[in-house]
């Protein structure tokens, strides 16, 4: 089968080639996938560079979220060959979702929602099973409060926008050029800050006359994660998701203390089964009325996915792209 194997330590476009490889055998607990599309994400850009903490040891295949059809399946594995599934790849081990066939965990990978494409699905559980972790599960917003997403115009932000809006929230967005606050406007977020147009502390306590926002989801951290802390309203909550900037938000406990706010870890793990065939069900109800949709804003070839990911590694791609492998 063809795949891309990262062979070195740094950027995509330099350490990842094309390689003819064995279709992996599933083992027990594992299953195997025709895959028809694979959704790009910072993390594997980071795997690239040897930096993100699930690397796995070279040479490896990355690609964490892909869609495909079930080809094999491991003892134990209670999944029909010919099942479309979406979800997460293992990429710890080394065969992720950048190849004609990757191999999955049963229990991290769920059925296609009606509605949604192979290019569609591809982008979506990551994103969204990570925006719901962290508004659901961990910030337990409640419909009417105000939700500040940074780095709105990414992956993680961009699901964060529309899954705020389905539950009812308040949305401001913030990004940095005009193309990422279209992509913001068209999720339906109510206002868009220009993090470049003034000091986001202040732009985000003038867009809520003061008040700050209840709830700011944060996959940029650095500075932004720290001036947005700053512009929490009483009982608010830093959803600290992760850190694109290239470092987590350094928040004192003694300003957390006086304003009575919290810095929230959010990780989309460690759920049961049954756990995520609720979100799933959830979320597929939210799909089919229309309120959640997939936000891939471009598909790229197999052939073009290290120039693909080298863009997503120079900030110029917005929302989410999916590699499709013409299987």
């Amino acid at each position: 089968m063809r795949a891309w194997q990262v062979v070195g330590r740094g950027d995509p476009g330099a350490v990842m080639v094309q390689a003819e490889l064995d279709v992996p055998e599933p083992g027990a607990g594992q299953a195997r996938i025709r895959v028809a599309a694979a959704g790009l994400g910072l993390p594997d850009v980071l795997m690239c560079r040897g930096v993100y903490p699930l690397t796995p040891p070279l040479p490896f295949v990355c690609g964490q979220e892909a869609t495909g059809t079930v080809t094999a399946v491991g003892d134990g594995v209670d999944l029909a060959v010919g099942t479309k599934v979406m979800g997460v790849t293992m990429f710890t081990h080394g065969w992720g979702g950048f190849a004609e066939e990757c191999l999955v965990y049963p229990g991290s990978t769920v059925p296609v929602p009606a509605g949604l494409s192979d290019v569609e699905a591809a982008g979506f559980w990551i994103p969204h099973l990570t925006a719901w972790t962290g508004l659901v599960d961990r910030g337990r917003v409640v419909a009417g409060e105000v939700l500040v997403v940074l780095g709105a115009g990414g992956g993680s932000g961009s699901a964060a926008v529309q899954l705020g809006k389905a539950l009812g929230l308040r949305v401001i967005a913030v990004v940095g050029d005009d193309d990422r606050a279209a992509l913001c406007r068209a999720l339906g977020a109510d206002r868009v800050i220009d993090h470049r147009a003034a000091p986001l502390r202040d732009a985000i306590l003038e867009a809520t006359d003061g008040r700050g926002a209840d709830a700011v989801y944060d996959p940029v951290g650095g500075e932004a994660g720290e001036a947005a802390a700053h512009a929490l309203a009483r009982h608010g909550r830093l959803l600290a998701i992760g850190f694109a900037s290239g470092r987590w938000p350094d928040v004192p406990a003694h300003d957390l203390v006086l304003t009575n706010t919290s810095i929230v870890g959010v990780l989309a793990g460690g759920y049961s089964r049954a756990e995520l065939d609720d979100v799933h069900a959830q979320m597929s109800t939210l799909i089919a009325d229309g309120a959640l949709r997939a936000t891939v804003t471009r598909t790229v070839a197999f052939e073009d996915l290290p120039g693909a990911l080298q863009q997503l590694a120079d900030r110029a791609v917005v929302g989410k792209v999916a590699m499709v492998t013409g299987a």
